[in-house]
């Protein structure tokens, strides 16, 4: 068995059937093209982390310089990929919800760019090899697109879906 396999990255929830978080759960696996719970779950787990560091860093002493550093450090990561903006504070981490998480997958971002007509559409153009992102071919879509990478999401060059869905794009070559 590979390194890394023997433990799930996601922690799955305490009450199994409640009515209410399972229509929450299918809104939610609906509107961004999960293709299951699991994926909603570790997206939910990386919330639940963000928040776990965010209070850890809070309950420390503000002026301890490797406090500091480990708040910048960690605000920066989560500004890079797009889930705080450059305004927000360590305390923002609190509010964050678990659709914050899912906007930054390139699923989400192929569909937002207008790449797809659906998100399951664009899931399909993603696990097919069509989606490039600053000249390199994702295949999963799960991959969390930075804030700096978001123009970058293309069709791949080659792919006949580019011309098919854009025909502008035809007309200008």
């Amino acid at each position: 068995m590979p390194l890394g396999t023997d433990t799930k990255q996601y922690e799955t929830p305490n009450h199994p059937y409640q009515g209410e978080r399972i229509s929450n759960e299918h809104s939610l696996l609906d509107r961004y093209g999960l293709s299951n719970k699991e994926e909603l779950w570790r997206a939910q787990s990386e919330l639940r982390s963000y928040r776990r560091e965010a209070r850890d860093l809070l309950g420390q002493p503000q002026d301890d310089e490797i406090v500091i550093r480990r708040s910048e450090e960690f605000l920066g990561r989560l500004k890079r990929v797009g889930i705080l903006d450059e305004a927000d504070e360590l305390g923002d981490v609190l509010s964050l919800e678990v659709e914050d998480v899912l906007e930054r997958r390139l699923q989400t971002v192929v569909y937002r760019k207008g790449l797809a007509n659906t998100t399951q559409q664009a899931r399909q153009f993603i696990t097919h090899g069509h989606i490039i992102v600053d000249g390199q071919r994702h295949c999963i879509p799960s991959y969390v697109v930075d804030v700096d990478e978001e123009d970058l999401v293309d069709f791949e060059e080659n792919s006949p879906l580019a011309d098919e869905l854009h025909p502008e794009r035809a007309e200008g070559q």
